[in-house]
């Protein structure tokens, strides 16, 4: 055999190893680590601020690593909210439905604005799932109301974030709102809740005496 023959030998012989060599994927975009889920998602909160249900562009952009049961809370939710403006149609009336002008991923008023977040810690479930905790901080800017940015105007809170095991990889299920540090009494039912607050499924029926306290 001439030393051509061996090398051509030699490379046909590469060749079917490297073709029959298992090929490996490269790692779900959405996160190997509970960690990394929230962190994609909390990037687009901060990014985004989105006020209510995710729509549109918002809606494309977070959805992703929502669980689908929380992305189907979320239908029935929005849902309840057209049944709820079919019911009120007058415009000028203010709406009664809380998480229009809720910052669903992060909290009410300002902490709808997070313009920071950083993980702090994660802690395992007995079920499967992971609590991640994460700092949030808002920060008023000369853009938030107009004037010159205020150091009194910038403040720090937490929310706990629920991560569970779903089709290979780590998907958002809930998000808990801790209590207040400055009223402790202060406890805000968690994302899971708050979306049916006034709703039986797909329909407005009003918020009971248990809502309004």
């Amino acid at each position: 055999m001439t030393l051509l023959s061996c090398v051509l030998l030699l490379q046909f012989g590469t060749t079917i190893a490297l073709a029959q060599a298992p090929q490996h994927s490269e790692p779900s975009r959405v996160g190997e680590q509970p960690e990394e889920v929230v962190r994609r998602l909390y990037h687009e909160v901060v990014a985004r601020h989105p006020l209510g249900i995710p729509n549109g562009e918002d809606r494309k952009h977070i959805t992703p690593y929502l669980s689908k049961r929380l992305i189907s809370r979320l239908d029935t939710a929005s849902a309840c909210e057209k049944d709820y403006f079919r019911l009120h149609p007058d415009p000028h009336s203010k709406p009664q439905i809380d998480w229009l002008e809720f910052g669903l991923f992060s909290g009410a008023w300002e902490e709808a604005l997070p313009a920071a977040f950083h993980l702090e810690r994660t802690q395992r479930g007995k079920d499967g799932s992971f609590s991640v905790y994460l700092r949030l901080a808002y920060k008023e800017t000369w853009a938030t109301y107009g004037r010159a940015p205020n150091p009194e105007g910038t403040f720090r809170w937490h929310i706990a974030v629920v991560v569970v095991p779903e089709n290979g990889h780590f998907v958002v299920d809930d998000v808990i709102y801790l209590k207040d540090e400055v009223d402790p009494q202060e406890v805000n039912p968690p994302l899971s809740q708050t979306l049916a607050i006034g709703c039986d499924g797909s329909r407005w029926v009003g918020y009971s005496e248990e809502d309004a306290r």
